[in-house]
């Protein structure tokens, strides 16, 4: 892999982890008169979890032979989304180019305006020395080749309430009944949410309407997807530092300039 390549290759990484450990592009789930027999249970999750504001999460997701990543931090919602992931590369292609970069985990910090991720000192020394890689949302946006279309709005959109407006959205949630997911009583519901693709959302909900596991399966254009995640410490502080300006780079700088020995 030359330089170049793997410069852009890691820039490229950086988006696609983002992207497939957080929830896809959402639409608007039904209004609050909804007649649907769900509605109302399923409303009440949402109120919760938003109302909650902030949670520590730990998810898995598989992506066919593309992608498999482990992340795990805490993460705020509401006024857009804050917060600081670790996420881990365990399998795929795109485990495979991380290695050769030198590293097969990386540190995500989200702003309200901006992503920021943590590459490794191999990446690090193509770029001046500098670690950290800033994608700004709006710059990301304005991808030519409209990679970025809709980017901000699907950060806005990872809540765990947002999984319940997805749920929202089909025709056939059913309660499936009481289960004990980790060491908690909770009711887990079900549902068909894009019949096109074999998309299915169940949901884990314990005494006080908190989401305590999601699942989300389906197809892709790069193969199934399979996600996992567990919410609990909901209301937890979640406090995020801007990188030093020093140690970082903008993508859209990056994508200009050769890496360092090309």
């Amino acid at each position: 892999m030359t330089s170049t390549t793997a410069h852009r290759t890691a820039l490229s990484i950086a988006v696609t982890a983002v992207l497939a450990c957080l929830t896809a592009c959402i639409p608007s789930g039904p209004t609050e008169d909804d007649p649907v027999p769900w509605a109302e249970p399923l409303r009440a999750v949402e109120r919760a979890t938003s109302r909650a504001g902030s949670a520590w999460v730990h998810s898995t997701t598989v992506v066919g032979d593309e992608l498999s990543l482990e992340a795990e931090g805490v993460l705020r919602w509401g006024d857009g989304l804050t917060g600081t992931l670790t996420l881990t590369y365990t399998g795929g292609t795109t485990a495979d180019a991380m290695r050769r970069l030198g590293t097969t985990s990386m540190e995500a910090r989200y702003l309200p305006d901006a992503y920021y991720a943590k590459m490794g000192d191999a990446f690090a020394a193509r770029v001046g020395g500098r670690h950290w890689i800033k994608y700004g949302y709006a710059d990301l946006e304005d991808l030519g080749d409209g990679a970025g279309a809709g980017f901000a709005d699907r950060m806005r959109d990872t809540a765990p309430d947002e999984a319940v407006e997805l749920l929202l959205t089909s025709d056939d949630v059913h309660e499936v009944g009481e289960e004990t997911t980790r060491g908690r009583r909770t009711t887990h519901w079900s549902g068909t949410v894009a019949g096109d693709t074999g998309r299915t959302v169940d949901i884990w909900v314990d005494a006080q309407d908190l989401l305590v596991k999601k699942t989300e399966r389906g197809r892709t254009e790069t193969g199934e997807l399979s996600q996992t995640a567990y919410y609990s410490d909901y209301g937890v502080p979640v406090s995020v530092e801007l990188p030093p300006a020093a140690d970082t780079a903008d993508f859209k700088e990056l994508l200009k300039t050769p890496a360092d020995g090309s």
